[in-house]
């Protein structure tokens, strides 16, 4: 029976360090990049003209947008707030020469997605960047004093990630080509007691 357990405890370890070394041959292709295959810079602008990402005004998703720019693609901007559109939108242009497209929309809202559809219409879509989201609230706070936003945050965390999926996949299907990059946060990997709205919706 000992001798057992032991193997057992062994075999265990064994696919503990396996486990671990496959995390570490994954984390290392981000350390050593020039080690690795690197893709062609044509890649990206292969997928299609065009590149869409959501809670494009500021943050995260400025930077994508200017990062898809620079390498080529025209970008659609799709924010609530027409003012950091139109700011970025001209930044983007004249930094990199690529056509860029605004779209107003309020992610809270759920009824914003014909007129995004429509606005996008023609446009060879090879890219899909899901970046906005909200906190429901600034300062930590306990759950139940939480406040009355909760659709708010479902509408804008979760329900725009589908919709806009839905909206744009069926075209890169057809095309047999296409990249969607959903963007999350390191707070829905594990259990945070005063951020637990936004973390079980990211």
């Amino acid at each position: 029976m000992g001798a057992a357990l032991e193997q057992f405890f062994i075999f265990v370890g064994l696919l503990v360090c396996l486990v671990y070394l496959v995390k570490w041959g994954r984390f290392s292709r981000y350390i050593f990049r020039h080690f690795w295959k690197v893709l062609p810079k044509s890649f990206l602008k292969s997928m299609g003209q065009w590149a869409v990402i959501t809670g494009a005004g500021d943050g995260i998703g400025k930077a994508y947008s200017f990062e898809l720019a620079r390498r080529g693609l025209n970008v659609v901007l799709i924010s609530r707030t027409l003012k950091k559109l139109q700011a970025a939108a001209t930044e983007i242009e004249c930094t990199t020469g690529s056509s860029v497209k605004i779209i107003q929309a309020d992610f809270t809202k759920d009824n914003i997605y014909e007129y995004i559809r429509e606005k996008l219409k023609g446009l060879e879509i090879g890219i899909l960047v899901n970046n906005v989201g909200m906190l429901p609230n600034l300062l930590p706070s306990h759950f139940l004093d939480t406040p009355d936003e909760i659709q708010n945050v479902i509408h804008c965390n979760i329900t725009s990630v589908v919709k806009m999926t839905q909206l744009i996949l069926k075209h890169m299907e057809s095309r047999q080509k296409g990249l969607i990059l959903n963007i999350s946060s390191g707070v829905a990997l594990f259990p945070w007691p005063l951020y637990s709205m936004y973390s079980a919706s990211k």
